[in-house]
């Protein structure tokens, strides 16, 4: 079992930054890869940013450029670090774990608006 805890998440005006954080614990050696989901209302949740095992990388392309997923494999945690945030990017974000099986926090809302 893995166990997820986001934190960083609140109300931020457009343009500005936050930076979510997501520590995992439990069977973390099991974990291939570390994504970070999104669902606004009344919309499906989505991949935003995802991280593997060997430091690649992916990008939806509505955040390229403006947000940057990253990892501390000493301290099992990892981040999304978001700029230029616009009132699209409000919803609640969710971490992910993905190996022989997949585990989900309990997310963190973003909200964008001035």
């Amino acid at each position: 079992q893995v166990q997820l805890v986001e934190s960083g998440g609140g109300l931020v005006q457009p343009g500005g930054s936050l930076r979510l954080s997501c520590a995992a614990s439990g069977s973390t050696s099991s974990i291939n890869s570390m994504a970070w989901y999104r669902q606004a209302p009344g919309k499906q949740r989505g991949l935003v940013a995802r991280i593997h095992r060997s430091g690649s990388t992916y990008y939806t392309d509505s955040v390229k450029g403006r947000f940057a997923i990253s990892r501390d494999n000493a301290k099992n945690t990892v981040y999304l670090q978001m700029s230029s945030l616009k009132p699209e990017d409000t919803a609640v974000y969710y971490c992910n774990a993905a190996g022989l099986n997949a585990y989900w926090g309990q997310g963190t809302q973003v909200t964008v608006s001035s």
